[in-house]
């Protein structure tokens, strides 16, 4: 049964370990660090698509960066279903 919950504990902490280093950073600080941080990044976009997808975005009130991000997460998603 021991053995069993070490390979769940395992589990998780591969599956989260952003949450476990949380942790360990409140115990050092004693301050309850945030578990999911935005990162600004740079893209080279055709300027024309751009200009096109902003107009979009401001009439449909899409945040673009979320839309990216969803449709990062699905690209993620479909290749792990598919197996690569």
């Amino acid at each position: 049964m021991l053995s069993d919950n070490r390979e769940l504990i395992r589990k998780v902490i591969n599956t989260y370990p952003e949450v476990f280093e949380s942790l360990l950073e409140f115990e050092r600080t004693k301050k309850i660090p945030k578990l999911y941080r935005r990162k600004r990044i740079n893209l080279t976009i055709d300027e024309n698509i751009l200009r096109e997808f902003k107009a979009y975005s401001r009439k449909n009130n899409i945040n673009m960066s979320r839309f990216i991000e969803e449709k990062m997460l699905n690209a993620l998603k479909d290749r792990k279903s598919s197996g690569n």
